[in-house]
């Protein structure tokens, strides 16, 4: 089975060049050392040919069960999670959002401090329209670097900003910042009440020059698509915004359902 390598993009938000936050891919989930134990980027065995994705070779899917992480739904259901990380603006949210709404599809977006900044209104659309709005906290640092008071100062600005956007005083999920993360990253983030969540299906989508039509971004979410995924898309590529219709649409024709993060209450590691 053909492993896919980490695939969230390096995403250090900068409002002067925010496009830069997507330019680096990660190949590799590479091991660095921090005090209190290993570094992670977030990869996976992905699904072919039917076959359910694996993270058991990774060697982090312990951690991800004792931090009640999630990688995957139920299994046994043909259920489906999407999520997008929001670390900037290119213009097509608005149209991501119009498909959701017309297919009454819930979704999740990950945001961060840049996009609180600079996409209020959009904040507001997403939770008024029933959306999760998930914290990718504001700088898009690596958390692993950080200690706790800078961890929580990161996670606090995104919910207070969120909060005095939509007046959502909680905020249940997070996404780490550029996939990486430890078992220190996790706890601290699980001590503040988050739920981590990781992926099942992604694609090299961020990088704004190198978009390859609707089509290849149909056929790379398609080719991958199983029971319980959590679907990661990025809103800044035009590709997702084009094929999101198309990929609603097949999906449900294969009998799937949409949910809600807050529907997953059955997590599978494997």
């Amino acid at each position: 089975m053909r492993r896919l390598l980490a695939v969230a993009a390096i995403a250090a938000i900068l409002a002067a060049v925010p496009q830069a936050a997507y330019a680096a891919d990660r190949s590799t989930v590479g091991v660095q050392q921090e005090i209190s134990g290993k570094t992670f980027n977030f990869g996976f065995y992905k699904s072919k040919n039917g076959q359910l994705p694996s993270i058991a070779q990774e060697g982090f899917m312990e951690m991800l069960k004792r931090h009640n992480a999630i990688f995957l739904g139920n299994t046994e259901e043909k259920e489906l999670y999407l999520t997008f990380d929001n670390g900037y603006e290119n213009g097509y949210t608005p149209g991501i959002l119009d498909v959701l709404k017309e297919k009454q599809v819930p979704a999740a977006f990950f945001v961060t401090g840049h996009y609180i900044k600079d996409q209020p209104e959009l904040i507001k659309r997403m939770a008024s329209e029933g959306h999760a709005v998930g914290n990718h906290s504001w700088s898009h640092p690596d958390m692993s670097t950080l200690g706790t008071a800078r961890i929580t100062d990161e996670l606090e600005k995104v919910r207070s900003g969120v909060e005095a956007l939509t007046g959502q005083k909680d905020m249940k999920y997070l996404r780490p910042p550029r996939g990486i993360f430890s078992e220190r990253v996790l706890k601290e983030c699980a001590d503040q009440g988050y739920t981590s969540v990781f992926w099942s299906i992604a694609y090299k989508d961020w990088e704004t020059d190198k978009q390859k039509g609707a089509d290849y971004a149909y056929n790379r979410v398609m080719e991958q698509l199983h029971p319980g995924a959590v679907l990661l898309l990025h809103s800044v590529s035009k590709d997702n915004a084009q094929a999101l219709g198309r990929i609603i649409d097949e999906a449900r024709k294969q009998g799937y359902t949409f949910k809600h993060l807050d529907q997953l209450t059955v997590r599978t590691y494997r």
